[in-house]
């Protein structure tokens, strides 16, 4: 007798933290019971906007893009990409000061990013800015323009935060070091989040599965490296398991208080600097 496993579409970012992640899902390496995982690699940006139609069963999502979503989804405990004192970066071809950088057209990975929330609530302004693939940032920046408009910095996420210093770029501001130092906590930049209409039993199982996932890989470090390294660009297996371990640690287990107050602090700042347009308040899987 074939036993029907109810269908769960997963979308994450090709690079090596999120594919780290999801080794044991997309390998077999955890017993899945009732579920089938499907999965869809696509640029957070995109999975920002898609998920505004409900697409996926469980996405990744910046937090910033999670703002929209709330009537759809609700934030996984674990998944979480979180900046511990370090996190998304400007970087430019010359030195420039913050107060010079907000006139600069700046390239960015998206506006639902929560790197573009943060360069917003850091800068204090409404900058000139020119929406980038995230993984051709850099050598647009390198070259001063994108597709024939002018880029004077980048807004880089990823793997550019190790790799910038080969393109003879320098860094003008680190935005997980500001906001810890405006705010004493961490940056939450991206989670995954499951939607609200698989119900709690679905949702519980669901959100179970990803935390075994995180926990096979960190468990299997080598193993789940190896698989990540076929999305690491530019990176060797040292950078990338420095990489990997930037974005997928004890936080990725549990954002815990100190991450939830983070995500609810991030909200309503993006709010209160009229970035977001409604006062959000996270909603997590028990």
């Amino acid at each position: 007798m074939t036993v029907t496993k109810q269908l769960i579409r997963v979308g994450h970012s090709p690079d090596p933290d999120d594919a780290f992640m999801f080794h044991a899902l997309a390998n077999d390496k955890i017993d899945t019971g009732d579920y089938e995982f499907v999965h869809e690699l696509v640029d957070i940006e995109t999975l920002n906007r898609r998920a505004t139609q409900g697409e996926l069963e469980l996405t990744a999502v910046s937090l910033h893009g999670y703002a929209y979503l709330t009537d759809i989804y609700m934030l996984c405990p674990c998944g979480a990409s979180m900046g511990d004192n370090y996190g998304p970066m400007v970087v430019a071809r010359e030195p420039l000061s913050l107060e010079a950088l907000g006139e600069k057209k700046i390239a960015v990975p998206g506006t639902r990013t929560t790197a573009y929330l943060s360069l917003r609530l850091c800068l204090g302004v409404d900058f000139p800015h020119v929406v980038v693939p995230f993984d051709e940032i850099l050598n647009s920046v390198e070259r001063g323009e994108y597709e024939g408009q002018p880029v004077e910095a980048g807004l880089i996420i990823h793997e550019g935060q190790l790799t910038y210093g080969d393109h003879q770029l320098e860094l003008l501001v680190d935005l997980g070091k500001w906001w810890m130092e405006e705010t004493s906590l961490p940056l939450p930049l991206g989670a995954n989040a499951i939607r609200k209409d698989l119900g709690p039993e679905p949702i519980r199982e669901v959100n179970r599965l990803l935390y075994e996932s995180i926990e096979y890989g960190l468990a299997h470090r080598d193993e789940a490296l190896d698989y990540a390294l076929q999305y690491g660009r530019d990176l060797d297996r040292g950078k990338a398991d420095q990489f990997v371990g930037m974005y997928v640690n004890d936080w990725t287990l549990d954002f815990g208080p100190r991450g939830r107050e983070a995500v609810a602090l991030l909200l309503k700042r993006g709010y209160e600097a009229g970035v977001i347009p409604h006062l959000v308040t996270p909603e997590f899987v028990e």
